[in-house]
Formats: C-alpha cells, sequence, structure tokens
C-alpha cells in the first residue's frame, strides 16, 4: 500500500474504536449489513480481527475456527487496547516483506485487509446502532485497489457478496427518491464488499 499500514490503522482505529464505545447493551441483538450477523457476533469478529492481526504481523499461525465471547465486563475498554497493539504490530516494516505463513498472501495485503476489516465493520456498526460514522478519508481510498485485487476469491468463498449499485452522487435537486451518495469513495468500497450504503433503506 502506498502509505505505510500502521499509519492507516492509527488512523483508522479511533474512528471505529468511537463506534464500539457507543454500543448500548440494550443493540447487542440488532441485525446488522453482515449477512447471518447480529451486533455482538460482528463486535466478537472484530474482537478477533484485532488480536490475530497482531500475530499475523510477526507471522505466527492464528485460529480462525475458536470463536471465543471476548463481550466480558470491560471489553469496551479493551477494544481500544487490543487496536493499539494492532497498530504497534503492524509498526515495524519488515512486518510488510514477504508472504504470511498462515494465509498464503503478500504481508502487504495481510496488513490491508486488517485496515479494511476495521473501516467496513466500523461502518457496520455504525448503521447497526444508529451512530455516525465517517472513516478517514485516505485510508478508503488505499483500500480500493485491495477490494478490487480481492474481490472474485472473496466472493467465490462468501467473504464479499456480489457488488451492489452505488448511489448516486449528492446534487443540488432534491428530485430523486434514490438517496444521494455525500461520501463516494465509501460507497464505493462497501459496494464492492456487497454492502448497500444506504443500508437498511432499499436502493
Amino acid at each position: 500500500m502506498a502509505t505505510q499500514t500502521s499509519d492507516l490503522l492509527a488512523a483508522a482505529a479511533p474512528r471505529t474504536v468511537d463506534v464500539v464505545r457507543g454500543v448500548a447493551d440494550d443493540q447487542l441483538d440488532l441485525p446488522t449489513p453482515c449477512r447471518d450477523y447480529v451486533v455482538r457476533d460482528l463486535l466478537n469478529h472484530l474482537f478477533e480481527v484485532v488480536v490475530n492481526f497482531q500475530d499475523l504481523a510477526e507471522k505466527r499461525p492464528v485460529e480462525w475456527a475458536e470463536k471465543p465471547d471476548h463481550l466480558d465486563d470491560g471489553w469496551r475498554d479493551r477494544f481500544p487496547v487490543e487496536t493499539d497493539r494492532l497498530v504497534a504490530a503492524w509498526s515495524d516494516p519488515s512486518t510488510l516483506e514477504g508472504v504470511s505463513p498462515g494465509m498464503g498472501l503478500p504481508q502487504t495485503v495481510v496488513g490491508g485487509m486488517a485496515l479494511l476489516d476495521l473501516i467496513v465493520h466500523g461502518w457496520d456498526l455504525a448503521v447497526a446502532t444508529g451512530q455516525p460514522y465517517r472513516p478517514d478519508p485516505e485510508a478508503v481510498v488505499e483500500l480500493h485497489a485491495l477490494v478490487e485485487q480481492l474481490g472474485p476469491t472473496a466472493r467465490k468463498m462468501g467473504v464479499f457478496a456480489d457488488p451492489t449499485p452505488t448511489p448516486p452522487i449528492a446534487t443540488p435537486t432534491p428530485a430523486s427518491t434514490t438517496p444521494a451518495s455525500t461520501n463516494p469513495d465509501l460507497d464505493h468500497l462497501l459496494t464492492q464488499t456487497g454492502r448497500t450504503p444506504t443500508w437498511p433503506q432499499t436502493p
């Protein structure tokens, strides 16, 4: 990626941390844009991402099959601690060298996947719980090429759904009944992962 991965993670993480901290206990069973995931499932997945990608930065094996419940006492305070560790883990330039032994992908791609999960799942949680969310613009643009690269394989594996239509860019004329885009770069990223930027509205 053009900018150091740890710099992009450092810019993206606080915005997702704010969303995680803002999730109320009575929202844990709400639906999310991730099919078959309610809010608590997505929070657990995001915890798993920020913990496992610390090990992936060091080229250590990780176990994705285990599904521990991270939402014990103090989980809102533990999430920023783990994201700080994630940023620190990718801060050494050597973490971007070579191929991940466990993932079989270039380390640059693996680091980008951590960033992608932070940003996209930050959006998922924000819209599911009615919170504002505006991810770091540079990080979003950096991810476009990665999503294009990963897209075909990710769709075959069911990680991404098929691309969805991109909302029209906002204009001064409010005649259209289709919600207009105020963040085209983010909307493009979301649609390429199979999400609907106007969720839960239908386009």
